[in-house]
């Protein structure tokens, strides 16, 4: 892998883990969890038109796209907002979130007859015991709800890679964007139904807020994964995805940085535990 390759799998590495401590400033500015999700996506469907041009795929696609589109776009950004807005701390989120890879590798064994190792077995035990680990830090003991949060945003991120897999054959930029607005529908109506005065809220946001919703939107949502994809053309998937378990470490130091939260021991044991078998589990061929 060249340099260069190397430089941005660095830069993706940190958009994606700014995305948690950035979403969390949003929040504590009082912008509903909901709203910002829609308002998210709404940027992802905005900037993808040009490149979309409105192309309807065959019909045999419309299913699969529809549940990545509800999968990642919906549900996903449901639980992954309500959870940070939940959590006090924001660290044990990140390292939740990690739950993706193993779930992807399980639904992937079941929906897709893909093989397992025994060594992967075990390392996805190992993650999952990494997680529950974290649930004795007494510190974290008021964010277990935040936990059951996060792991079901892992859940349906690993359905929609599943379902990703009966779209490879379609352009990026075409699932991207039937997946923004698929998940801007379906948030701005929750966020209607469930947080109300949605267009005063809208009203109400500041410009920081603005900023760092595009900046969710833009470079973590389009730049950090359409990056990835571009570096799938070029290198075997084994060989580009372990890097994704680096996004954590940088989650964890921004969100030193931003908020002053110091991890704890049994959180730092927990959180190694997990990026390492994640880590072991990308490397893994079979």
């Amino acid at each position: 892998m060249s340099l260069r390759h190397y430089l941005l799998i660095l830069i993706i590495t940190i958009l994606f883990g700014s995305a948690y401590p950035v979403q969390k400033v949003i929040f504590n500015e009082n912008v509903p969890p909901l709203l910002m999700g829609s308002l998210r996506m709404l940027v992802v469907f905005i900037c993808l038109i040009p490149f979309w041009k409105f192309k309807i795929p065959n019909k045999k696609y419309w299913l699969p796209l529809f549940c990545f589109s509800i999968s990642m776009g919906f549900l996903a950004n449901v639980f992954m907002t309500l959870s940070l807005n939940e959590a006090g701390i924001v660290s044990p989120i990140i390292i939740g979130s990690q739950l993706a890879i193993p779930f992807a590798i399980l639904l992937s064994s079941f929906f897709l007859n893909e093989t397992v190792s025994i060594k992967k077995w075990i390392l996805i035990f190992i993650s999952f015991f990494g997680i529950i680990l974290l649930g004795f830090d007494p510190l974290i003991r008021n964010e277990i709800f935040a936990l059951i949060l996060i792991s079901f945003m892992a859940f349906f991120y690993a359905s929609a890679q599943v379902f990703s897999r009966y779209l490879k054959d379609l352009e990026v930029t075409l699932t991207n964007a039937v997946m923004g607005l698929i998940g801007f529908i379906f948030l701005i109506i929750s966020s209607f139904i469930f947080e109300g005065e949605t267009l005063k809220q809208i009203k109400n946001i500041s410009l920081q807020s603005w900023l760092l919703i595009l900046h969710s939107g833009i470079f973590v949502s389009i730049g950090a994964h359409m990056s990835m994809f571009y570096l799938y053309r070029i290198y075997p998937v084994n060989r580009v995805f372990p890097f994704y378990a680096l996004f954590p470490v940088f989650g964890i130091l921004l969100t030193f940085m931003i908020f002053y939260e110091i991890p704890t021991l049994i959180t730092l044991i927990g959180g190694f535990i997990v990026i390492v078998a994640t880590y072991l589990i990308n490397k893994e061929k079979n």
